[in-house]
C-alpha cells in the first residue's frame, strides 16, 4: 500500500474503489462511523459488481434452478447434478475477460486455474475443460497478440495440471476489439454423498489457510473486473493474477486427500477478492463470525499490509474450516504435498469479521451488511428495438455458389480451429472419446470405470442476441441442448456466463433482461435447469459495449458411450436426411454477414415444442443405431453443416437443391431445431418421423469427392479442406 493511498481521505478512496456516494452512505449508516482503509477495501470488493451481482440478481431469480437431478444449484462454488450410481457431476463456467485483455497469457491461465478450484472445492476431481473465446476483428492490431496469448495461457495451465481441454468455441467480431471474452468451464466427478460446502457450521472451529503464499498480485482484481475500460486500462496490469499450474496440481491432490480424511467442516477457494471473499462468505453463509490473525498468513513478500493481504488475489490458495482437533491431520497432508499452510484464525459466535495485524485490530465489521445490505439495483431498462423479419426471397442469391460456400467455410467463425486445439492436451487422463478434433457437436469424456460418459458443450450466437435479446437467449440454450442431443446424450443442466456491457445504460440493461428471460423460457421448456454461473458486466471500452454474449455451458449423460454419435461416420451411399422445418430464415445469418456485410434482420425464432420433439426423436434414432452421422444445423445452415460432415467423414455429399427454386434460403438459412443425419434406411427413418410428428426430408446423398448441390455448385473436398483449415494458420503465421 503506497503512502499516497494511505494519505487520501476515505470518502475519496471509496469513489476510486467503485463505491457510489449512496453506497458509501449506507456503509456509514451501518457502522455508525467512517471505515478504516482495510474495512473500506473489504466493502469495496464485496459490493463490487463482480462479487455482489448487484445489477443482475433481481433478474437471475427468473431462471429455473431445480430439477430431479439437481443436488446443488446456484449459490455454491459450482453446480452439482446426479448422474446415477451414487455419482455426481460438478461444473461451472466463469469469465476472466478483463484480466485477459490486459495480460492475455496470465489472464487466461488464471481463469482456467480459478474455474478448476471452484470444482474441486466441492469435492470433485476435474475431468474436462472447455473455453468460449471471443476476439476482435482479425485486422485489428491487437487481435493476433491477444489470441496467441490467451491460447498459450489456456494450454500452458491446463496441460500442466493434467486436465483435458475437450471443447469450446472461438469467434471473431469487431465488437470485441476493445474487450475480448475468455469464458472457462470445468467439469468434475464426485461421489454424490460426498459433496463439500462453504458454510461454516459452528463457532470455535480452526480456520486453516493452505496452498501458495500470498503476494501483491491481483489486488483489487474484482474491482477492476467491475469497471469499463479506457485508454489507460493497460496500466491495470498489476491487478492481474499470476498462476502456477504445478502448484494447482498439488493443491488438487491435497484438497481431495484432506476431504477424504474427514477433517473438513467447510471449504472455499480464494478466488475473486481472495481472503476477503472466502472468509466473509464462509462465515456469512454459516451465520457465524470469524477472527483472523494476519501475521500467520504465509506471505511471499516483505512488509505486506493487512489491506494488501485481504485484497490480494494470488492464485492456488484455499481456506478450510476444520473439525475440532484435526489441525495436525491437515498439516501432515499439506507437508506431504509441499504446500504452505497455517492456522490463521477461528470461527466465532459474534457475527463479525475481526482482523488482527501486528497486535492491533485493523478491521471489525458486522458480516450481515456485507451480504444482506449489498446493493441490489432494479436498474431502468429499455427493450431494444427489434429488427423486422427479412423476406428470404428478397435477399440476393450468390453470384458464384461455389465461392459462396468457400467464403463461409473459410470465414473466421467457421474456419477450422485446429491451430488452437492442437495446443491443448485433449487426451490426458485417457478418458476422452470425442473432442474438438473428431467431428462431434460436444466433447465426450468417459466416467472412468463405467460405460457412462458425459457430453459437454458451450454455445452462444451473439449476432442473434444483438438483434433480439430474448430470442438470442432462447437460442443459446436450445443450441446447447441440441448439441448434446446430436452427440447422443440426455441433456441434464446448464451453467451460464452472461457477458454484457455497462448495466447503467438502459439499452444494455434491456439486453441483459431480455436474454435472461429468453434463457429462462428455454430452460423451463427443455427441463434444462441452471445450476451455476457467472455474470460479467462493464465489458466495454470508451462507451463501446461488446455484442451481448450470454454463453451457455451444458452437460448431458450418455448411458453407454458406445452409443455416442458424431458427424464423422458418414459413408458413401448413405442418405442425408434433414430433420426439422425449413423456412429459409436469413435474418442475422452468417450468409448475410459474410457475403453482403449486413448484420440486420430478425434472427430465426426458436419453437421450443418442436425443438424438444425433434431432439427427442433424433436421440431415439441414435440409441436405436439408425444413424451413421448426426450434426446440428447452426452457422451457415444446411450447406455448411453438409460441408462439415463431408470434411469430418472424408466423403463427398450431393445436396438436392437446384436452380429451379429459391435455393439460397434453403441452403444457407439458419432455422432452428434442425439436424442433418446420415442413414442407411431413409425410408424407415421417414416413416418413423411421420409417426412422431417430426418433419423430415431426404436432402442429399453421400459419395464422390466433392460437396455439391445438383446444378448449383461442386467444390472438391480438397479445395474445401484447404480453405477451411488454411485461414487460421495463415493468419497466425
Amino acid at each position: 500500500m503506497t503512502t499516497a493511498i494511505a494519505e487520501k481521505p476515505i470518502a475519496e478512496l471509496a469513489a476510486e474503489y467503485g463505491l457510489k456516494p449512496d453506497e458509501y452512505a449506507v456503509i456509514l449508516d451501518r457502522l455508525g462511523r467512517e471505515p478504516n482503509l482495510v474495512e473500506l477495501g473489504v466493502f469495496s470488493v464485496m459490493w463490487s459488481e463482480h462479487c455482489s451481482y448487484k445489477s443482475s440478481r433481481a433478474h437471475l431469480r427468473k431462471l429455473p434452478t431445480s430439477g430431479p437431478k439437481v443436488i446443488q444449484g446456484p449459490g455454491e462454488n459450482a453446480g452439482v447434478v446426479d448422474i446415477g450410481d451414487g455419482q455426481a457431476c460438478v461444473f461451472k463456467m466463469e469469465s476472466h475477460n478483463h484480466p485477459s485483455f490486459i495480460e492475455p497469457y496470465q489472464g487466461a491461465a488464471t481463469g482456467v486455474g480459478g474455474i478448476m478450484r471452484d470444482v474441486f472445492t466441492m469435492g470433485a476431481r476435474p475431468i474436462a475443460l472447455l473455453n468460449a473465446l471471443r476476439f476482435g476483428d482479425p485486422s485489428h492490431p491487437k487481435t493476433k497478440r491477444l489470441l496467441s496469448g490467451v491460447v498459450s495461457g489456456i494450454g500452458g495451465y491446463g496441460n500442466c495440471v493434467g486436465v483435458p481441454t475437450v471443447g469450446g468455441e472461438t469467434n471473431f467480431h469487431r465488437g470485441y476489439d476493445g474487450n475480448i471474452l475468455v469464458n472457462a468451464m470445468c467439469v468434475g466427478l464426485a461421489d454424490a454423498d460426498k459433496i463439500f460446502y462453504s458454510a461454516a457450521p459452528s463457532a470455535g472451529l480452526p480456520v486453516v489457510y493452505f496452498g501458495s503464499k500470498t503476494g501483491r498480485d491481483g489486488i483489487h482484481g474484482a474491482t477492476m473486473a467491475s469497471a469499463e475500460f479506457d485508454e489507460g486500462s493497460e496500466e491495470k496490469r498489476p491487478t492481474v493474477q499470476v498462476g502456477d499450474p504445478f502448484a494447482e496440481k498439488l493443491l488438487i491432490e491435497a484438497t481431495l486427500e484432506l476431504m477424504a480424511s474427514g477433517a473438513v467442516a467447510a471449504i472455499q477457494d480464494m478466488g475473486a477478492a481472495g481472503l476477503t471473499s472466502s472468509s466473509v462468505e464462509m462465515a456469512g453463509k454459516g451465520g457465524v463470525g470469524i477472527e483472523l490473525d494476519l501475521d500467520a498468513v504465509p506471505q511471499r513478500e516483505e512488509g505486506m499490509s493487512a489491506y494488501e493481504m485481504m485484497l490480494s488475489e494470488s492464485q492456488e490458495r484455499m481456506l478450510a474450516i476444520l473439525k475440532p482437533g484435526r489441525e495436525a491431520d491437515g498439516q501432515r497432508i499439506f507437508e506431504k504435498w509441499g504446500l504452505d499452510a497455517a492456522t490463521i484464525g477461528k470461527t466465532t459466535d459474534t457475527g463479525r469479521i475481526v482482523l488482527r495485524h501486528k497486535g492491533e485490530v485493523v478491521c471489525d465489521l458486522p458480516l450481515a451488511p456485507l451480504s444482506d445490505d449489498a446493493p441490489l439495483y432494479h436498474r431502468p431498462y429499455v427493450t431494444p428495438d427489434g429488427h423486422p423479419r427479412l423476406d428470404p426471397g428478397k435477399v440476393p442469391a450468390p453470384k458464384d455458389w461455389g465461392q459462396a460456400l468457400i467464403t463461409l467455410m473459410s470465414c473466421p467463425d467457421v474456419a477450422s480451429k485446429r491451430w488452437i486445439w492442437e495446443q491443448y492436451d485433449r487426451h490426458v487422463m485417457a478418458d476422452t472419446v470425442e473432442d474438438s478434433s473428431t467431428g462431434c457437436d460436444a466433447g465426450i469424456v468417459r466416467v472412468h470405470g463405467t460405460k457412462k460418459a458425459l457430453a459437454v458443450t458451450s454455445d452462444c450466437t451473439p449476432r442473434y442476441v444483438q438483434t433480439d435479446a430474448f430470442e438470442g437467449g432462447k437460442q443459446a440454450v436450445a443450441e446447447a441442448w441440441r448439441n448434446l442431443t446430436a452427440a447422443g446424450a440426455d441433456p441434464i443442466a446448464v451453467t451460464d456466463n452472461l457477458n454484457f456491457g455497462n448495466p447503467e445504460r438502459p439499452e444494455i440493461m434491456g439486453q441483459i433482461v431480455g436474454a435472461i428471460e429468453g434463457m429462462a423460457e428455454a430452460c423451463r421448456a427443455l427441463d434444462f435447469p441452471v445450476v451455476s454461473g457467472n455474470v460479467s458486466l462493464y465489458n466495454e471500452t470508451n462507451g463501446q459495449a461488446i455484442p451481448p454474449t450470454p454463453t451457455i455451458g451444458a452437460v448431458g449423460l450418455i448411458p453407454d458411450y458406445d452409443q455416442r454419435m458424431g458427424f464423422h461416420g458418414l459413408k458413401a451411399g448413405d442418405a442425408l436426411v434433414l430433420i426439422g422445418d425449413t423456412a429459409g430464415e436469413l435474418g442475422s445469418s452468417l450468409y448475410l454477414r459474410e457475403l453482403f456485410g449486413r448484420e440486420d434482420g430478425e434472427p430465426p425464432r426458436v419453437d421450443l415444442v418442436k425443438e424438444r420433439r425433434n431432439g427427442d426423436f433424433v436421440r431415439g434414432l441414435i440409441r436405436a443405431g439408425k444413424l451413421t452421422a448426426c450434426h446440428d444445423l447452426s452457422d451457415g445452415g444446411l450447406a455448411c453443416a453438409a460441408a462439415e460432415v463431408a470434411l469430418a467423414s472424408n466423403v463427398g455429399v450431393t445436396l438436392n437443391a437446384t436452380s429451379d427454386q429459391h435455393a439460397h434460403p434453403y441452403l444457407f438459412g439458419e432455422d432452428q431445431g434442425r439436424y442433418l443425419v446420415g442413414t442407411r434406411d431413409a425410408e424407415g427413418l421417414l416413416a418413423a418421423a411421420k409417426a412422431a410428428g417430426v418433419h423430415a426430408i431426404v436432402c442429399g446423398q453421400a459419395g464422390g469427392e466433392a460437396v455439391a448441390s445438383k446444378d448449383l455448385f461442386s467444390v472438391p473436398l480438397n479445395d474445401l479442406r484447404a480453405a477451411n483449415e488454411g485461414w487460421l494458420p495463415g493468419y497466425m503465421s
